[in-house]
């Protein structure tokens, strides 16, 4: 009975030797992984793109995470080949259960692979539009402008039309344009080329372009081509139509709205119409046939 004792209180004495080395493995892993984590982040943030850099942490932190779990397992004997063998196992039925996740997982690494975008490029998936958060194995992240936070999985990403707003480094700005059928439209061309030529925003290469694009019901309608540097886009598609409203007026250059014209059935004569006031109130349309 003694030596029973004696066994039972050794054992119970390397149980716990065996869970204050698995908390000491914790208490110095954990830090030591978030710290290698940061360093990793500002080290390679000078080299690589931001989600090279995010892949590289993650491998870091994953890997050490393995790492310790590993070193806690062998300090309670478990052995490996078993673990092993219940994980696969447990593996293959959980592939059978999310096929789902297996596909999102997937289409993830063709993602990362083709390099579509990356983290901090504006993209648009159907009617969604916003900031690559991040590009993870089940989803992409992204911010909206209004500040909303939407996650996409992969498979979507993969099977949808996706536009990369910022993948180049200039963007054009297109305007449309109407004036007046009585404005002569070489003076247009001109104040438009001096417009653009003025907007310290606006690119000379590419010049700026002016595409006659047709006979309007009430106008003649221009396209107004300009380029910007992608991230001056947006500030120059608002500077450039007040530029052409301010310039218009001082110009004289009439920016129609719609018209409406009534005929009796002859094509040079309308229907004449006098404007009769009766009162503070009322007013009536005498028409003379």
């Amino acid at each position: 009975m003694e030596f029973l004792h004696n066994l039972d209180v050794s054992l119970t004495s390397e149980t716990m030797f065996r869970i204050v080395r698995s908390a000491i493995i914790l208490l110095f892993g954990i830090p030591i992984t978030f710290l290698l984590s940061r360093w990793l982040k500002k080290l390679l943030g000078k080299k690589f793109t931001p989600q090279q850099s995010m892949l590289l942490q993650k491998v870091v932190t994953y890997s050490a995470s393995f790492i310790m779990l590993i070193m806690i397992l062998n300090e309670f004997q478990f052995k490996l080949s078993t673990l092993l063998g219940a994980a696969g196992i447990i593996g293959i039925a959980l592939g059978f259960a999310s096929q789902t996740s297996v596909s999102n997982v997937i289409s993830g690494l063709f993602l990362i692979a083709e390099k579509s975008f990356q983290v901090n490029d504006i993209i648009t998936v159907g009617s969604t539009t916003g900031v690559v958060l991040s590009i993870d194995v089940l989803s992409v992240k992204l911010r909206t402008f209004d500040n909303r936070y939407i996650r996409i999985p992969n498979e979507t990403l993969i099977k949808t039309e996706v536009i990369n707003v910022t993948r180049f480094p200039i963007r054009r700005v297109d305007v449309n344009i109407g004036v007046a059928y009585k404005e002569d439209v070489t003076q247009v061309r001109q104040v438009l080329m001096d417009i653009a030529k003025k907007n310290p925003l606006c690119l000379d290469d590419p010049e700026p372009l002016i595409i006659f694009s047709g006979f309007g019901n009430s106008s003649i309608d221009f396209l107004f081509l300009v380029w910007a540097v992608k991230d001056d886009w947006l500030k120059l598609k608002n500077t450039i139509m007040e530029d052409v409203k301010k310039r218009f007026d001082q110009e004289g250059i009439e920016i129609p709205f719609p018209h409406l014209s009534l005929y009796s059935g002859s094509v040079t004569q309308p229907i004449p119409i006098q404007i009769i006031k009766e009162d503070k109130n009322e007013t009536s349309l005498d028409v003379e046939n």
